[in-house]
């Protein structure tokens, strides 16, 4: 299932353009927060995830939780952005 993010879900996508793999998305909490940060940045994406209910999640292992995709054109300012996400700290809070 792909999902549509950023500034392709406002802008049409040109079929000019060239998309390429920028990332492989590990968990859906990483996906969250480079979905977030793309559409801030008015950066058009699309996100193949690798979940499917036929199978529950059998391929997540092998291929990761997601793939990354971008315009050829965006491919370093995107992967600038995917960096930083990938060195901020993971915390998880409890409520106990």
């Amino acid at each position: 299932m792909d999902q549509a993010t950023g500034a392709q879900s406002r802008h049409q996508m040109s079929p000019s353009n060239k998309w390429v793999k920028i990332h492989t998305i590990e968990s859906i909490f990483e996906m969250d927060m480079i979905k977030d940060a793309l559409e801030k940045e008015n950066i058009a994406c699309s996100i193949k995830e690798h979940k499917d209910t036929a199978y529950d999640g059998l391929f997540i292992l092998q291929k990761g939780y997601a793939t990354l995709f971008v315009e050829e054109e965006n491919k370093k300012r995107v992967l600038e952005i995917v960096e930083r996400i990938k060195r901020l700290p993971y915390v998880a809070y409890s409520k106990d």
